[in-house]
């Protein structure tokens, strides 16, 4: 759990070894769940369906796969490994990847507020309130990526 890449001894705290492993869980979670829902045709593609409405919430959902598997994914993996090795680079990983969860599970939870909690936002909700933790938490543990405050 030390660490010597920078010529000093530096060691993860508990709370950088949590958030590294959730960041996994995470990565891990979010492509079955998007593998399940695009092989397993959970829903229909765009073009398959007639009404405008039920296109533009397939579009909506496919949308949300294609950013996820896009930006989300690489920085949950980057952020998973970057942490764990207290790099800078996972550290912004992280944050950006925490900024993500926030955004995205917003638009999700109002959505579901007006219509039916989706199994997305029922499965995504704790990775959401752990990066409502986590951001504060990395700010103030920079110093552990080598960032100078």
């Amino acid at each position: 759990m030390t660490q010597t890449s920078t010529g000093t001894d530096r060691r993860r705290s508990r709370g950088l070894t949590f958030l590294s492993v959730v960041n996994g869980i995470a990565l891990v979670i979010t492509l079955l769940f998007w593998g399940t829902v695009f092989f397993a045709r959970l829903v229909p593609l765009p073009g398959d369906l007639s009404s405008l409405a039920d296109r533009a919430n397939s579009a909506v959902t496919y949308g949300f796969m294609a950013g996820d598997v896009l930006y989300s994914v690489p920085l949950l993996l980057m952020a998973c490994i970057g942490i764990w090795r207290l790099r800078s680079w996972g550290w912004l990983a992280g944050q950006m990847a925490n900024i993500l969860w926030v955004y995205s599970m917003t638009v999700i939870l109002l959505r579901d507020a007006y219509t039916t909690f989706s199994p997305g936002g029922v499965l995504f909700i704790p990775f959401t309130i752990a990066a409502i933790w986590a951001i504060p938490y990395l700010w103030l543990r920079r110093n552990d990526f080598g960032i100078v405050q």
